[in-house]
């Protein structure tokens, strides 16, 4: 019965009818498909629930600089200081506009608006740019708030960036330090390993804050053997601590370079909070970790 809901939901957003749908409506019918419960947004205690709750209620205009790939690498420098952020090679606001020969033999090639239009080239003489323009034009075309009502990606112009490529010659990777963070303090992290590893699926391995591994699971399965504490731990909760303050719940993102950390990005609704913990206390532990702003009427 669930596939068929998927299915017919699926139709649904094809056909545009999930654009007729309020805010309200189109979460609830989202989260029930994606989760298999009902949407509690009056006495919200999930997590995911929360997340669906603020993309309603919490409108900081500054939310829409913090998820634009671009313009927050400003937002970060004013912040945090511009050695935190990876080099950008150039923006633009059309694929055509990209002159490849001006670019170096490794870089990646992203959205600013989006989550999954990312491409990254490690050998600029096999480089498919026909592949690439197919992929980045039909992220452009991504209107990505309607997909899961994300209230900050609302009004992100799309546009096309080229960071520098970036690897820890260590493990020989980009591992992503991704910190749960409440109203300033960051309270969980999760590192994402394996994730260009051919053949593999990405991993997800759960830590506190002293970094003693967690039993969760999240979207992705644990590694055999569970990541190794970065030499920049300490530095990054400092960091996601500032970035993070007066914000109700944002996952604070960072890589480390060869023992240099580098700002990744900032996220208000993991998973676009439809995706179960395992164990499920965890979605209600998480729940409890927030505290909704208060909203006049």
């Amino acid at each position: 019965m669930n596939r068929i809901l998927s299915l017919l939901w699926l139709i649904t957003r094809k056909l545009g009818i999930g654009n007729l749908m309020s805010d309200e409506l189109y979460l609830k019918c989202h989260y029930r498909i994606r989760t298999g419960k009902k949407l509690n947004l009056k006495n919200p205690q999930r997590f995911n629930e929360k997340l669906q709750w603020l993309k309603l209620h919490d409108h900081n205009p500054l939310y829409t600089t913090m998820v634009d790939k671009y313009e927050v690498k400003g937002y970060v420098t004013s912040r945090i200081g511009e050695k935190y952020v990876i080099p950008c090679l150039g923006v633009w606001d059309h694929f055509e506009d990209i002159d490849f020969h001006t670019l170096p033999d490794q870089f990646v090639l992203k959205c600013t608006h989006d989550s999954g239009g990312l491409i990254i080239c490690t050998d600029k003489a096999s480089f498919d740019v026909e592949q690439a323009r197919r992929k980045i034009n039909k992220s452009l075309h991504r209107d990505y708030y309607k997909y899961s009502r994300e209230w900050p990606y609302k009004n992100v112009k799309p546009r096309i960036i080229v960071e520098q490529y970036m690897v820890d010659t260590e493990t020989n990777e980009l591992r992503d330090y991704k910190f749960f963070c409440f109203n300033g303090t960051p309270k969980l992290l999760f590192v994402a390993s394996e994730r260009q590893k051919k053949g593999e699926e990405t991993k997800f391995d759960f830590f506190d804050m002293d970094f003693q591994h967690l039993p969760i699971k999240n979207g992705h399965p644990n590694a055999e053997h569970a990541p190794e504490k970065p030499k920049g731990f300490e530095e990054m909760k400092k960091l996601a601590k500032i970035l993070s303050e007066g914000i109700p719940m944002v996952r604070v993102d960072f890589y480390e370079v060869d023992g240099r950390v580098f700002f990744g990005e900032m996220t208000f609704s993991h998973w676009s909070g439809t995706m179960p913990f395992e164990p499920d206390e965890w979605d209600y532990t998480l729940g409890s970790w927030i505290s909704l702003p208060v909203i006049s009427d």
